[in-house]
């Protein structure tokens, strides 16, 4: 891809939650035995992100999206895989080596109030990060730029000697906003920053976030639930299912004709005001646990139209005609 600023290759993340050494102590074929037990979240994820562009990530409840989004701003690090910003590989880095890459990579949660210091005010908040990547501003200086940042997000800088409990939800997320803008960043991860917030208070963050979009030229990584927001917002979307990426494609193709069996049955499920015949598509079966994914395919217990190759062997995402890449035997063989 052009002018490539991220690039994902073979991420994997799994967390080890065996407990103490008697708790990973099993009991199996009459000997004993030490055992980990790890929950795989992400695993062998791929995707590049061109500068200015947006890429979401859909999927259900406990599909890796949010870990995806926390490993690569290096929160949580990787199991495996690389990730590289601008060519650079960034993912072995320790903390000082990642501090130049901080002013450039940045984060938009989910529960606004959750991610602002409850003991410092607005003008802290903000003042704190610009003061540490730029040393060199003066007071004058930082004041200045907290104020433009205020202005750009819909905010009043007034409000800055208030405290976080003293603003509505999405007052406290363009607050949130306004702090990732302030070191001046050229990718910002949004991990589902409208979900908390009112239907009439997403449409005005939304809209802020398109904005800012074409005026900083940034790159999003959305994180988000709701596919109509996802097709009004993105470039790309990549589908993850238990912790790995079973579609990815350009929006208008993904929207107008999924393919894989997941996809296609997350996309009957956005609500249509057309009348006629409903056309949803249930699924049979529950979600694995990720503790101990399924063989094969992991989406092969609840698929229409599994057959023993699934059930044997691991997909792999393939390149169709079209550009989209899909992670199905059934597609790959023509089946579906």
């Amino acid at each position: 891809m052009n002018d490539t600023l991220l690039s994902v290759k073979n991420l994997y993340k799994h967390f080890d939650i065996s407990g103490g050494f008697l708790d990973q102590i099993k009991f199996s074929q009459g000997r004993l035995k030490c055992e980990k037990t790890w929950v795989k979240a992400v695993n062998n994820v791929s995707f590049d992100l061109a500068a200015g562009e947006t890429f979401s990530v859909v999927g259900e409840s406990g599909c890796g999206k949010s870990t995806l989004g926390r490993t690569i701003m290096g929160l949580y690090p990787p199991n495996g895989g690389e990730i590289s910003y601008r060519g650079s590989r960034i993912d072995g880095l320790d903390h000082k080596q990642l501090l130049p890459y901080r002013k450039k990579m940045q984060m938009v949660f989910q529960d606004p109030y959750a991610s602002l210091n409850p003991r410092k005010t607005i003008r802290q908040a903000l003042a704190d990060p610009l003061r540490f990547h730029n040393p060199q501003l003066t007071e004058g200086e930082i004041k200045d730029r907290i104020d433009e940042v205020m202005l750009q997000v819909g905010s009043d800088p007034q409000w800055i000697s208030r405290m976080p409990h003293e603003f509505s939800g999405g007052q406290r997320q363009r607050i949130s906003i306004a702090r990732a803008l302030i070191v001046d960043p050229e990718f910002i991860v949004a991990d589902e920053p409208i979900s908390a917030l009112d239907v009439s208070i997403q449409a005005q963050i939304l809209n802020l976030m398109m904005d800012l979009q074409q005026q900083r030229n940034l790159a999003y990584l959305f994180i988000a639930h709701d596919l109509s927001v996802v097709e009004h917002l993105s470039d790309r979307v990549g589908v993850m299912y238990l912790g790995t990426v079973c579609e990815l494609s350009e929006t208008g193709i993904l929207f107008e004709q999924p393919r894989h069996p997941y996809t296609q049955a997350l996309m009957s499920a956005i609500p249509k005001l057309e009348g006629g015949a409903s056309t949803h598509v249930r699924l049979k079966g529950e979600v694995p646990t990720p503790i101990n994914l399924p063989s094969g395919c992991v989406f092969h217990g609840r698929c229409p139209y599994v057959n023993q190759r699934c059930i044997d062997e691991i997909p792999q995402l393939n390149r169709l005609d079209d550009g989209r890449q899909v992670a199905c035997h059934g597609v790959e063989e023509g089946r579906i």
